[in-house]
């Protein structure tokens, strides 16, 4: 691969995703409308959740929130889904309180879910929404599973204390120097309420040296396991720890692995910032099992960011964060890094999400150069890649 090539490469890349945004803009603009919201009787402005959920809610959702029958409700839900099932913990705590707003206050339309879900938002407030969904949260009897409000953006490389079930596909590429396209594939899978195992296999294109031939393979796959240890939507809290283990099954001779296992105990931890503000840390060391080889290296990454949502906080979200990265080998000098980026939601439901940023090293730029990065998220708990578009 010449550099020619390379910048026709990342330049593909980066119209494809500029593409796929568009497209999804677009999309947001064909909206089917909800249907009108006839909560009955007028509700009284101090009227409790429990009330306003039995007035405006139990017709289609039970009293018990378990969603009623057709019998009931008289039509069908689109793509043959049911109603939700507010008991199970799984479903009533994986969304932030904002989403949940969102729909109770905009129809289902605008996370792409079925008409049938009314807008209420000129029959009721803000606050008697809010006070109706932490209502219906109750539902949830197993209090060990995290909310999702304490479900922050994903950073490049601080990793998240909350338990997820997600794909992600990160792409970097290094334009000067001895030039490289990593590519590295992600799968995270929950394991019940605060459990996670997470797959990483990376699949790179790297030169040596400046002006060398390009090789290519497979690196060093990594295994990884976690449980969040505390968390608190009152705090706006969350911790987790775990470990990982790098297998050597990238060639090292290539330059596409480390020759070695790895192992990498780590702890993560989360804190809310006002209503959408958030720090998160990750923290960790990476012990060799051969000494000879490797060197221990301990790390602190830290993602620091806001998010915000076009069309009154109803729309597509951003998040606009800056990460600093620090590494110390045994016995080295400290790298320092930062990475700003900017998370994007594609999805209505936002599901389907991009971030684009750039690793900018702050010493040792002789040996280290600038990496362009870039990632593809789909959330697959939620809903298929391609639904919930529009």
């Amino acid at each position: 691969m010449t550099a020619r090539n390379l910048n026709a490469w990342l330049w593909l890349v980066v119209a494809v995703h500029v593409a796929a945004i568009g497209a999804a803009t677009v999309g947001a603009t064909q909206v089917p409308a909800p249907v009108k919201a006839t909560p009955g009787p007028a509700v009284p402005a101090n009227a409790s959740g429990e009330q306003i959920f039995a007035a405006a809610c139990a017709t289609c959702h039970a009293t018990d929130g378990t969603g009623s029958p057709k019998s009931v409700v008289a039509f069908d839900i689109a793509n043959g889904h049911s109603l939700p099932d507010f008991t199970d913990c799984a479903t009533n705590t994986v969304e932030p309180l904002a989403d949940w707003v969102a729909v109770a206050h905009q129809g289902g339309p605008v996370r792409g879910l079925d008409r049938h879900m009314p807008a209420f938002g000129e029959a009721l407030t803000i606050e008697q929404i809010e006070r109706t969904i932490k209502y219906l949260w109750s539902f949830c009897k197993d209090r060990s599973w995290p909310r999702g409000d304490l479900n922050f953006p994903r950073a490049f490389f601080t990793e998240k204390a909350f338990p997820e079930n997600e794909t992600v596909i990160t792409t970097g590429v290094t334009t000067s120097g001895a030039k490289s396209v990593t590519n590295q594939v992600v799968y995270e899978h929950r394991i019940g309420s605060r459990g996670q195992y997470e797959v990483a296999v990376p699949i790179d294109m790297r030169q040596a040296e400046a002006g060398e031939s390009w090789s290519r393979g497979l690196g060093d796959v990594e295994l990884a396991i976690r449980r969040t240890f505390f968390d608190s939507v009152e705090s706006g809290s969350i911790f987790a720890a775990g470990a990982a283990v790098a297998l050597p099954t990238g060639k090292e001779e290539l330059g596409l692995g480390n020759g070695y296992t790895i192992v990498e105990p780590f702890a993560m931890f989360g804190q809310m910032l006002g209503t959408a503000g958030f720090l998160q840390v990750h923290t960790g060391i990476e012990i060799p099992t051969d000494h000879t080889k490797g060197q221990d290296e301990a790390f602190v990454r830290t993602a620091l960011g806001y998010s915000f949502a076009q069309d009154r906080g109803f729309g597509r979200a951003w998040s606009p964060m800056m990460e600093v990265l620090v590494a110390k080998p045994a016995g080295g000098s400290a790298e320092w890094d930062v990475v700003p980026q900017m998370q994007v939601s594609l999805s209505k439901l936002q599901h389907v999400l991009v971030s684009v940023g750039a690793r900018i090293p702050l010493n040792e730029r002789e040996e280290r150069k600038p990496q362009f990065l870039m990632y593809f998220l789909w959330d697959w708990f939620d809903g298929g890649l391609f639904q919930f578009w529009k």
